[in-house]
């Protein structure tokens, strides 16, 4: 995307914080730690703690400005508008080496069911970055302000290994549903050619998950890529905001506050205590602790597959 790219090489050559920040990226610590069948990828990243560390309760919420609205974000931010009610924006704490936030103009809570659309059309519009969406207790340090972010696609470790592990649950070839089950949260993938199809399957899982309080929305994390031919949309259902180990003192604590990105194989550590001591043990068990286990899932996929027979009988 060349006017995206222009937009960050024009915010990096005029905004400080945000240069410094992406110089301090490409010298950030990365170690390998293999959990299960994946190799997962642990990032100190000490500007993350802005996002780790973040107050979301409703307090907090309504006693800080939010830094997603235009009135509140620095002056030196730009962005490009899609669709009339988007701004593209750089990140200016980074975990990819192109990270962009898109947040939706009007200052309105974090949901996704009537926004699913919009990712696809973004994903579209931005083909070569891989969008997310953190749900308002999956990892959103703004769950008060609608928005997704991307970052340049292949980083993840999951874009690319989920493929050897899928089990085909319902669909035809223009538009199916997986099943990967190889790592510690087993997860559902959405592939389609169509916006239709894409959309049809995501809301019979939405419609299929659990609503634990009134007024939010089921929890999940969503990685959403568009190639030339059909998009690919991985659905990681959770069941916990933040594991013990984030409250936890002493040597058991670990400030991980699990996302979209940690999800795709990258955990983010902002602290070097936790950047040290982080073993595969420790993610394999975080994953399990705030994602649904194999049988719950499969309760999930019973419920979709029900759906989905009723509507094509």
């Amino acid at each position: 995307m060349e006017i995206v790219d222009v937009l960050i090489d024009n915010q990096l050559a005029s905004w400080n914080v945000a240069n410094e920040n992406y110089k301090a990226l490409k010298n950030v610590r990365v170690k390998e730690v293999k959990v299960g069948n994946l190799l997962y990828k642990v990032q100190f990243n000490p500007a993350r703690i802005l996002s780790s560390a973040a107050k979301v309760d409703k307090v907090s919420l309504q006693t800080r400005k939010c830094f997603l609205c235009a009135e509140n974000r620095p002056a030196e931010q730009e962005g490009i508008l899609f669709e009339g009610h988007y701004e593209i924006l750089i990140n200016p704490y980074p975990i990819f080496s192109r990270h962009l936030t898109i947040p939706e103009k009007e200052h309105t809570p974090q949901r996704i069911i009537t926004r699913f659309g919009d990712m696809l059309d973004l994903s579209d519009y931005l083909q070569g970055f891989t969008l997310f969406y953190n749900g308002p207790k999956c990892g959103a340090s703004a769950p008060d302000h609608a928005h997704f972010q991307a970052g340049n696609s292949g980083f993840m470790p999951i874009e690319s290994e989920w493929v050897n592990y899928r089990k085909k649950i319902i669909g035809k070839e223009v538009g199916a549903l997986w099943h990967v089950d190889a790592i510690p949260c087993p997860f559902l993938v959405i592939e389609a050619s169509s916006k239709v199809d894409a959309e049809y399957l995501f809301n019979l899982y939405y419609q299929s998950l659990e609503l634990k309080d009134a007024g939010e929305e089921p929890m999940m994390n969503v990685l959403a890529m568009k190639n030339r031919e059909s998009w690919t949309v991985l659905l990681f259902p959770r069941k916990k905001h933040r594991p013990d180990c984030y409250y936890s003192q002493g040597e058991e604590n670990l400030l991980i506050s699990p996302a979209s990105v940690d999800m795709g194989g990258v955990f983010i550590t902002p602290l070097e205590k936790d950047f040290n001591k982080i073993q595969a043990s420790d993610i394999e068990n975080i994953l399990q602790e705030v994602c649904l286990s194999a049988d719950e899932l499969h309760e999930v996929e019973e419920k979709i597959i029900n759906k989905y027979g009723r509507a094509n009988n």
